[in-house]
């Protein structure tokens, strides 16, 4: 409820600069704000703004361009199309870090040693981007988002080029979202699930600036050269606007990790292997349930790879072990018709299964962990499978 209250005064307070003109002087002070991870999906990464703080004139506001809503029409299905829409909010500075001390999360500031030129410069397109017809873009995780388009726009207004240090470790896509939100989460679990070969390549120092604490890490000693080779800082001060400690009260037991729960998984199935080798029998239900739930995995995947603009999707081997047709398996397999066909479909995904354990045993892609046990006991499974329906088709043609 309290999070209600204060993204509706945020919310009125932006509607009100919206009528105003604003009108900036030479004296005003250019920031960079960056803004800790939070506990939300969306706000796991941190967030990044650009502050204009106007003395003179009264003025201190906040240029944020993370702003979308739930609200949108059709928002899950444009979301994993990879077709969602942000936009550029101006409010006041006050009310956008009541918002965040409310989450929690910590607040720098960092103050952009830019001349008077610059300063217009930056504020025009500040401005400009605001108009109703510019500030709507569409969002990309990694290419344009609340982290790159500050970059982009302090980097475009200084006269010259600015010089990074390059602090950060050179790491992949997907080693820096692990920093990020666990290695052995569910939601990276479900990130790796999604992400395809793209998300293995190692990123330069630049492409990792779309992580905001990134970014402040490589603008605090970045330098400014001139056409005449004269240097100065990128970034004349730093400070903390926002100082609540981190709040990290995730209670992540034995059992709710997913490699875990996927082991277990494993255990429960090699265990009903044996009770139906010893009893001449077969239980499909498990097996149903296994193939419709990673059936439906695979319709996600396929859909992404095919579909989706979202970068680092595409080409995505997971679809070796996340097959869709096992959802039509997961069900033609009650019907004792159709055993000649589903024995054929079954060597096919039982090659297909062990393709998945060559990928993931050579790294031609990186698999989650928890990934594993699933593949295994797919395997597993599907050997089972295949073999009970052999010595059926043999029983049945020996009576003939």
């Amino acid at each position: 409820m309290k999070r209600i209250i204060l993204f509706s005064i945020i919310f009125l307070s932006a509607l009100c600069l919206k009528a105003q003109q604003l009108t900036f002087s030479d004296s005003a002070v250019v920031s960079l704000i960056t803004c800790s991870p939070g506990e939300e999906v969306y706000e796991k990464f941190g967030h990044s703004a650009i502050r204009v703080k106007d003395t003179r004139n009264g003025i201190d506001v906040v240029f944020n361009y993370g702003i979308f809503s739930f609200e949108t029409e059709d928002f899950y299905y444009k979301f994993i199309k990879g077709e969602t829409d942000y936009q550029l909010g101006v409010y006041a500075t006050s009310n956008f870090l009541a918002s965040y001390a409310q989450r929690k999360s910590l607040v720098w500031e960092q103050i952009i040693n830019l001349n008077p030129s610059e300063k217009r410069n930056i504020i025009q397109n500040l401005l400009r981007n605001y108009e109703p017809e510019n500030r709507i873009y569409r969002y990309n995780f990694v290419f344009d988002n609340c982290a790159t388009r500050p970059r982009d726009k302090i980097l475009g207004s200084i006269r010259g080029y600015a010089k990074f240090e390059e602090n950060s470790e050179s790491k992949t896509y997907r080693q820096w979202i692990g920093t990020y939100v666990g290695n052995d989460t569910w939601l990276k679990f479900g990130i790796d699930l999604l992400f395809g070969v793209d998300a293995d390549k190692l990123s330069s120092f630049t492409e990792s600036m779309f992580l905001p604490e990134e970014l402040m890490t490589e603008f605090q000693t970045a330098q400014i050269y001139s056409s005449k080779n004269q240097s100065r800082k990128l970034v004349l001060d730093k400070k903390i606007l926002v100082n609540n400690p981190d709040n990290n009260n995730s209670k992540n037991g034995w059992s709710f990790k997913p490699f875990n729960f996927t082991l277990l998984l494993l255990i429960f199935g090699f265990v009903l292997t044996i009770w139906d080798y010893f009893h001449h029998n077969y239980n499909k239900l498990f097996d149903s349930i296994l193939l419709i739930a990673t059936g439906l995995g695979g319709v996600l995947i396929c859909y992404m790879m095919l579909f989706s603009s979202h970068p680092l999707v595409k080409s995505n081997l997971n679809i070796l072990w996340m097959n869709p047709l096992n959802i039509i398996l997961g069900i033609v397999m009650w019907f004792p018709k159709l055993r000649t066909p589903v024995f054929f479909y079954e060597i096919l995904n039982v090659l297909l299964l062990i393709g998945g354990l060559f990928s993931f045993a050579l790294s031609a892609q990186v698999f989650n962990l928890a990934a594993f046990p699933l593949i295994v006991l797919l395997l597993l499974r599907s050997t089972s499978w295949f073999i009970y329906l052999k010595k059926r088709m043999y029983k049945r043609r020996s009576v003939i």
